[in-house]
């Protein structure tokens, strides 16, 4: 049976600030993202089966990408909890709003690392994440290949 590659794209609002960094960037500002999320299997052979002929379901992969990434970040405010962002960070919180704290630098490079591990842990045996590509921006995106991260899978 032939490979097959789907994908389902995403959109979410998130807030962010690069601490140290030496441009705009460095000050509190916001995105209106968009995810690809493609993954890469054989479709289904057995026709007793209700998914007969998919790799995966959209609505299940969409359930997956939903509850990992778009449910956790859309409007939230994404800071570097290893840097003095924390005090800026809690004080937004303690005034009620969403923030979310990483242990790393919250740029699309590193976002998209992050959501492809959230998405490999929660993909159906025989399914695999082929790629990732998270746009902040109508002309810079970050992307991510399975293939160019063997080792970080294994």
């Amino acid at each position: 049976m032939s490979n097959i590659r789907i994908t389902k794209q995403f959109s979410f609002e998130t807030g962010h600030a690069l601490y140290g960094y030496d441009g705009k960037c460095k000050n509190v500002h916001g995105h209106s993202y968009k995810l690809s999320v493609t993954v890469i299997g054989s479709p289904i052979t057995d026709r007793s089966n209700v998914k007969y002929g998919m790799v995966i379901d959209f609505t299940d992969l969409k359930k997956i990408v939903k509850e990992e990434i778009v449910d956790q970040f859309d409007h939230a405010t994404v800071f570097n909890g290893t840097t003095p962002h924390i005090e800026l960070a809690n004080e937004l919180i303690n005034r009620g709003h969403h923030v979310i704290l990483v242990d790393y630098q919250p740029t699309s490079e590193n976002m998209v690392v992050d959501f492809s591990q959230r998405i490999i842990n929660r993909l159906p045996q025989g399914i695999t994440l082929f790629s990732l590509k998270l746009q902040e921006t109508e002309s810079s995106f970050a992307e991510w290949f399975a293939s160019d991260n063997m080792k970080s899978i294994l």
